[in-house]
């Protein structure tokens, strides 16, 4: 009999209690893919547009059940990997990957929130190193979270085309280099390498301080996997509907953060 279930995307991050990134932004982002969304949440965050209040994590025992329950019952075509607080979480999630080996990993190395708030304990970065690089299809990380990795600085154009080198190194399929920090006035451009092919996603620099962005990209490209879109492709798309969804961006909050709309191409606002 042939199978009639949809291909889901699976989200192992953190719930943002004010709407515009983790989980939340997740799922928005696979519904506006036309892609059903999964959710096991690794920790749960007290969060607006102005910072992180309090962050909480879920005992790991219940994490894997939320990601076994999921793999039991759905067709995964592909996990997307966000905020995972210590190595605890970040060893728990390793295991259950491992055991249930999905076709498609995305890991947005998610460190530091929009508003400086550190999301990562110092313990956890050698877990992330060892135990999740090595699994990802993808690894998304934006400057300051490549530096993190690396563990020195990456300051111009040229640091990041060799960077891009020394980050496959550490074992993912292919990188993401997410531009934005970079400094310049000119376009922003985001660089994917997997080895083979060096390519440059290129958009205009938006004044924007966009709350999400990280997620919502990450989320992106796994929907575009789920949709059964190449690497390469879907990483091109994503960057795209990143753009578009930051362009229609608005301010829910008092704070001076703008949260993405997810929806943008339904309803045209950016284009």
């Amino acid at each position: 009999m042939p199978e009639t279930r949809p291909v889901c995307a699976l989200t192992i991050a953190g719930s943002d209690s004010g709407g515009g990134a983790g989980i939340q932004a997740d799922l928005k982002t696979f519904a506006a893919h036309g892609v059903h969304g999964l959710s096991a949440l690794a920790a749960l965050t007290a969060q607006h547009t102005r910072g992180v209040t309090a962050v909480h994590v879920p005992p790991t025992a219940f994490l894997r059940e939320q990601i076994d329950a999921c793999f039991a019952d759905f067709r995964i075509g592909a996990v997307k990997l966000g905020m995972l607080a210590n190595a605890r979480v970040i060893h728990a999630v390793a295991d259950a990957l491992e055991a249930h080996r999905p076709a498609a990993v995305v890991l947005d190395p998610v460190m530091v929130a929009t508003s400086g708030a550190k999301l990562l304990e110092d313990a956890a970065l050698e877990a992330l190193r060892r135990r999740l690089l090595p699994l990802a299809t993808v690894l998304t990380p934006n400057i300051p979270e490549a530096e993190l990795l690396l563990g020195h600085p990456v300051s111009d154009e040229e640091a990041a085309e060799a960077a891009l080198v020394e980050l496959l190194a550490l074992g993912p399929g292919a990188i993401l280099l997410k531009g934005g920090h970079l400094p310049g006035s000119g376009a922003m451009v985001d660089r994917f390498d997997d080895g083979e092919a060096l390519l440059e996603f290129e958009h205009p620099r938006l004044d924007v301080e966009g709350h999400g962005t990280g997620c919502t990209l990450a989320s992106a490209i796994a929907a575009n996997l789920c949709r059964g879109t190449g690497l390469r492709e879907a990483c091109a798309n994503a960057t795209d509907y990143v753009h578009g969804a930051l362009r229609a961006a608005y301010r829910p909050g008092k704070g001076s953060v703008a949260v993405l709309d997810h929806f943008w191409r339904r309803r045209g606002d950016a284009g």
